[in-house]
């Protein structure tokens, strides 16, 4: 248990999301003070321009602030956290988003300490010398006087091969009289390159508890975060992804780079994709 913490501590020590966005030079040259303002450096500056919370400079607004959570500043701010180069959220889309999140009647802000939001970690680890891309999903729950990150959910390519169900003539499977056999013809069904399949149909595998399992014995070592993105679903309707991107411009940081409706029915679907693909 404290080397799983520990690797935690180590782990979270080296995610972006805790460090500013960084701002590339060209020509020898920074970045002007007004573009450094319009980048969007943080997750936690997300949240405060996504609900209206500072202005343009930066500087924090309180509950007791005329200009907090204004409804013009917010469809201002929101409209520029949007990656300019992604063509695949249509500009209606993105507009009747904002007018949703901005509705005088039902306005819906971030919250950074409730459910509904999710780290997703592209990390690289070595098995036997050979590298390897792990996806870790960290959320976020109470501790102490706190909060913390905790590591939920992992999958990985190495994982699912060989859990996938084999729907071939091929698969594999126990006679239904092998009770009166001892279950001795286990030892053929065992012998199959391609593992067991012979799982009840409610059968769902854990892979974070492999990946304790083999980073707790070593099979597997930690090298490096690849990426990073969090997944949104505070937003009544709606789902939307932010990523960081590096490059110069105003349009740069922390930005939304995928949005979609999506009905409360159909929630657990989308997570369920988004904790299984690879």
């Amino acid at each position: 248990m404290i080397r799983l913490r520990l690797f935690v501590i180590v782990f979270l020590l080296t995610m972006p999301s805790i460090l500013p966005a960084q701002i590339r030079q060209g020509g020898g040259s920074g970045m002007d003070e007004t573009e450094l303002y319009a980048s969007t450096k943080q997750v936690n500056q997300f949240f405060r321009r996504f609900n209206g919370e500072e202005d343009q400079k930066g500087k924090r607004y309180y509950q007791n602030d005329r200009a907090y959570r204004d409804v013009s500043l917010r469809k201002n701010y929101i409209t520029i956290l949007f990656d300019d180069d992604n063509s695949g959220i249509p500009n209606d889309r993105k507009k009747a988003f904002i007018n949703d999140v901005t509705d005088k009647r039902n306005p819906k802000y971030l919250n950074f300490h409730d459910d509904g939001w999710f780290a997703e970690v592209s990390a690289v680890f070595t098995r036997s010398g050979q590298e390897e891309n792990i996806s870790l999903f960290f959320k976020i729950q109470p501790q102490g006087q706190g909060f913390e990150w905790v590591l939920d959910k992992a999958t990985s390519m190495q994982y699912q091969q060989y859990f996938g169900k084999d729907s071939s003539d091929q698969k594999s499977f126990l006679h239904p009289m092998s009770h009166e056999l001892d279950f001795m013809n286990l030892h053929k069904s065992f012998r199959n390159q391609k593992g067991v399949d012979f799982t009840s149909t409610e059968f769902k595998p854990d892979y974070l508890s492999i990946f304790l399992y083999e980073l707790g014995n070593k099979t597997i070592a930690f090298k490096t975060v690849k990426n990073l993105k969090f997944h949104f679903f505070q937003c009544e309707g709606w789902y939307f992804q932010i990523s960081e991107y590096n490059r110069p411009g105003y349009n740069s940081g922390w930005l939304i780079s995928d949005l979609a409706p999506i009905k409360n029915e159909d929630i657990s679907a989308l997570k369920a994709f988004i904790y299984d693909q690879q």
